[in-house]
C-alpha cells in the first residue's frame, strides 16, 4: 500500500509539472548537422603492401606463401635476380604482408596527405617498429588515387616465450598519420546545372518540409522544395550563381526543427533503456511482481561411537532438501495517461515504486504487446 501511494504521488507531481511547464518543442539544429550535399562524400581506398624492419615477428615464410611471392616480385622490380626454383628457401622473419586502407575525403587535392590504417594479413606476431613500403591505394574503379609509405604507430606490445605471453591492445594493427599522398582526385562540381540537392541523414517528411520552409523564408519562395522524405532540391538564386560556396555556407548555417519517429530502444543484456521524448502511452493497467525461489541442500550426518573390536558402528548420511518460495505482492497499477505525459515521466513514476531497469524492460515489452505504447520498440 505504501509503494502504491508513492506511485500516485509521483504521477500526480509529474502531471502537475507538465501542466505548469508545457512540453517544449524540438530544439533547433543546423542544416549542416542533419543533412549533407548530394555528391559530397568520402571514397574508400585499399592496397596490398609489405612492412619491413620487424624484430623477428614477421610472417612465417613456410606458411604464408603470398608474402614470399610479394618479396620476390618486389626484388625483381628493383633489379635483384632470384632463382624462381629456390624461392622457397628464403627465410625472412622481419617482413609481413599487410592490407592498407584509407578514406579519400571530398575535394582532396593532389599532394595533400591522408591517414592510413595497416593490418596484418598473414601470421605475423607484431608490427611494432615496422615501416610500410610504398603501396599504391586503389579505388573501387581500380585506379590509383594515393600512395602510402611510412613508419607505423602501433600503440601496443606483445612479449613472451614458450610458456607465457604478455600482450596489450592489438600489435598487428597500426596507423600512419598523414602516411598517404593523394595522387589523383575525384572530379565534382558544386551547383552543376544551377541547382543543389541535400540528403537528410535520417529521412523524415516533417524535417524535409521544415528545411524547405526555412530556406524559402531566407532566400525567397520557390528556392527549395522537398523532393521526398530524404532529400530537398534547391535552385541557386541569381545573386549566388558565381559564388556557390557562400550560398552553401548560408544554407548550412540555418536553424530548423528536426523531427523523428517515436522510439524506445532497450538492451536486455546491459539493462539499458533509451526513450524518445515523443513516445506516448494510452491508459493501461500494469501488474509486476518478483518471484524468489531458493533451493538448499543439507546433509544430516549420524556418527556412532568410535569403532571397537566388539561393535560394528558406521556413519549414516541422510540428505535433506529445503525449498522456500517468496513472491512479492502483485500491485495492479493503473497508468491513466493524459495528454502531454510521456514515457519518460512514466519511467520515473515506476522507479518510485522500486522498479529496476530490467523490470522496466519487461513492463515496456508487455505494454507494447498490449497496443498501449504509441511508438516503435527496438530490442537490441
Amino acid at each position: 500500500m505504501v509503494k502504491y501511494m508513492k506511485f500516485l504521488l509521483s504521477l500526480l507531481f509529474t502531471a502537475t509539472l507538465i501542466s505548469v511547464f508545457p512540453v517544449e518543442k524540438s530544439e533547433a539544429v543546423r542544416i549542416k548537422d542533419i543533412a549533407q550535399l548530394h555528391g559530397v562524400r568520402d571514397n574508400q581506398l585499399i592496397g596490398y603492401g609489405l612492412v619491413t624492419g620487424l624484430s623477428g615477428t614477421g610472417d612465417d615464410m613456410r606458411r604464408t606463401k603470398f608474402t614470399l611471392q610479394a618479396i620476390y616480385n618486389m626484388m625483381t622490380r628493383h633489379g635483384i635476380t632470384l632463382n624462381p626454383e629456390r624461392i622457397r628457401e628464403i627465410r625472412i622473419k622481419n617482413v609481413a604482408a599487410v592490407m592498407v586502407i584509407a578514406t579519400l575525403p571530398p575535394f582532396a587535392k593532389t599532394g595533400s596527405t591522408i591517414d592510413i590504417q595497416v593490418s596484418s594479413m598473414g601470421d605475423a606476431k607484431s608490427l611494432a617498429g615496422g615501416t610500410l613500403l610504398m603501396t599504391p591505394l586503389l579505388g573501387a574503379d581500380s585506379q590509383v588515387y594515393a600512395v602510402a609509405q611510412g613508419p607505423l604507430a602501433i600503440g601496443a606490445f606483445s612479449f613472451g616465450g614458450k610458456a607465457a605471453q604478455v600482450q596489450k591492445n592489438h600489435p598487428t594493427v597500426g596507423r600512419v598519420p598523414g602516411g598517404a599522398i593523394v595522387e589523383n582526385t575525384v572530379a565534382f562540381e558544386i551547383g552543376e546545372g544551377g541547382s543543389l540537392e541535400y540528403q537528410l541523414r535520417d529521412a523524415d517528411f516533417t524535417t524535409s518540409a521544415n528545411m524547405s520552409n526555412a530556406i524559402n523564408r531566407r532566400f525567397g519562395t520557390g528556392t527549395a522544395f522537398p523532393d521526398s522524405s530524404g532529400s530537398v532540391k534547391i535552385h541557386i538564386p541569381e545573386q549566388f550563381s558565381k559564388n556557390v560556396v557562400e550560398f552553401v555556407a548560408a544554407i548550412e548555417s540555418l536553424d530548423i526543427e528536426a523531427d523523428s519517429t517515436a522510439k524506445v530502444v532497450v538492451n536486455e543484456r546491459t539493462g539499458t533503456i533509451v526513450m524518445g521524448k515523443d513516445v506516448r502511452l494510452s491508459t493501461v493497467a500494469v501488474s509486476h511482481g518478483n518471484l524468489s525461489l531458493i533451493v538448499r541442500e543439507d546433509y544430516e550426518v549420524s556418527q556412532p561411537n568410535p569403532f571397537t573390536p566388539f561393535s560394528r558402528g558406521r556413519t549414516v548420511i541422510t540428505p535433506q532438501t529445503d525449498i522456500s518460495v517468496t513472491e512479492d505482492e502483485g500491485e495492479l497499477v493503473l497508468l491513466d495517461m493524459k495528454k502531454g505525459i510521456s514515457l519518460g515521466e512514466i519511467a520515473n513514476a515506476l522507479n518510485a515504486i522500486g522498479a529496476t531497469p530490467r523490470d522496466l524492460i519487461a513492463i515496456f515489452q508487455a505494454i507494447k504487446a498490449s497496443g498501449s505504447m504509441h511508438g516503435e520498440l527496438i530490442i537490441l
